[in-house]
């Protein structure tokens, strides 16, 4: 059951597709799906009581034991639309944390999917479990009741929740290690990333010969899985497929996934695998782009310009799904922009023309530039020594003067978060 009162760019028939998707992702029995249109939410049941009475209806003629609402519920609305519907209900966030959860097959994975889902469920602690109100324990003689369940719940929530954040800093140190690493070595690092199930597994077998998991599926890739790159000149590369991004992803996994998400941050370069053939393709691109503005690695405003820079490649990926005017209007599209690349990972065309523009730009990316950074401005001054190499350095009572060689996609990033300052 999809709300209809989103003002996005995407069709509501769209969005109640995707929402089936993500329930057949973990194999559910859709029985029906519909679209609720809401005027103005309630705060006890989201719906109004005349579309909570028809929902009650068709559930129990159904005989149906889950309902999915698209959207975001609160504890108390959850509660209620369960008490008169006589059945499991579960937002969107909480279905996604499924599919996480059944999907994570590394330590790490499961880590991070444990994360988010305890931080969830903890902001499900309030006033919804109302059978957790009861006291437990102690009998009152050292001045007061005893605790809570409700409160020992939430306490030992809290509780692992810190062990599971000390153990991802481990995961995050380890992961920075290997990054060093990497740099010595040096090879530099490509990143597939784009909106589920837009094929970036499939494009990343097929670049790197490898047969990792993908299918026709929502989340079919959850744990980042890194292979080498050969590339036309005969140097190498490392292509890291990494898990896909969603709208309305919810904060929780995006907290949790940080450590997994670095690796794009780090990234020398990013493509950006799109589903060329997606009615929705344009809404899925601004999702992504969106997130990886969160990551300080975008600008969707700019999407589809020349300054939409900091190491980001557009492979138009389904280009066999495509009909001939869709097909010619894409390669037309190409035609005008350098760094979109119409491919199809399922046959393996315009696969040779992504693997030259990828050589191209990590082959002429060191650049000798000057700086000026004000001193006072310590952390960019230690991103340029951890980034780049300098050459030179003079110093003045306000700036530091420096002679550095930076890669392009370093250099196009320390402009954009200039230009963000």
């Amino acid at each position: 059951m999809r709300g209809a009162g989103d003002a996005d760019m995407r069709s509501q028939a769209a969005r109640l597709e995707e929402a089936v998707g993500l329930a057949r992702a973990i194999r559910l029995e859709v029985v029906r799906a519909e679209i609720a249109r809401i005027v103005r939410p309630r705060p006890a049941s989201l719906l109004g009581s005349g579309a909570v009475a028809n929902f009650r209806e068709m559930i129990s003629d159904n005989a149906i034991g889950l309902v999915v609402v698209d959207g975001a519920l609160s504890p108390v609305q959850q509660r209620n639309l369960e008490r008169s519907w006589q059945a499991k209900v579960i937002d969107r966030t909480g279905l996604i944390l499924e599919i996480f959860g059944e999907r994570a097959r590394t330590h790490e994975g499961r880590l991070q999917v444990e994360l988010a889902a305890l931080s969830y469920q903890r902001s499900r602690l309030v006033r919804s479990w109302t059978h957790l109100e009861r006291q437990r324990g102690g009998f009152g003689f050292l001045g007061g009741p005893g605790e809570s369940q409700l409160e020992i719940d939430r306490r030992l929530i809290g509780e692992r929740i810190a062990r599971l954040k000390r153990e991802l800093d481990g995961v995050k140190r380890t992961r920075a290690l290997h990054r060093e690493a990497r740099r010595r070595v040096p090879y530099p690092v490509v990143a597939l990333v784009g909106y589920t199930n837009a094929g970036k597994s499939t494009l990343f077998n097929r670049l790197t010969q490898s047969a990792t998991t993908a299918g026709d599926m929502l989340f079919a890739t959850l744990d980042p899985t890194m292979r080498r790159l050969a590339l036309p000149s005969g140097r190498s590369a490392i292509l890291s497929d990494t898990v896909g991004f969603i709208s309305e992803l919810p904060t929780h996994l995006v907290a949790a996934f940080r450590a997994t998400l670095e690796e794009v941050t780090e990234a020398d370069l990013i493509i950006h695998v799109r589903d060329a053939h997606h009615p929705e393709s344009e809404a899925q691109a601004q999702d992504v782009l969106a997130v990886l503005a969160d990551l300080g690695r975008s600008d969707p405003a700019l999407a589809g310009t020349e300054d939409a820079e900091d190491g980001l490649i557009e492979a138009m990926n389904k280009l066999d799904l495509l009909d001939p005017p869709a097909r010619a209007s894409l390669e037309n599209h190409a035609l005008r922009n350098s760094q979109t690349v119409p491919v199809s990972a399922a046959t393996g065309e315009g696969c040779a023309g992504l693997l030259e523009l990828i050589d191209r730009r990590l082959a002429g990316d060191i650049r000798a530039v000057r700086l000026d950074v004000p001193l006072s401005d310590g952390k960019t001054l230690a991103w340029i020594y951890r980034h780049g190499e300098v050459l030179g350095r003079r110093d003045d009572d306000e700036a530091a003067h420096l002679s550095v060689r930076l890669s392009e996609p370093d250099l196009a990033r320390l402009r954009h978060q200039q230009r963000l300052n």
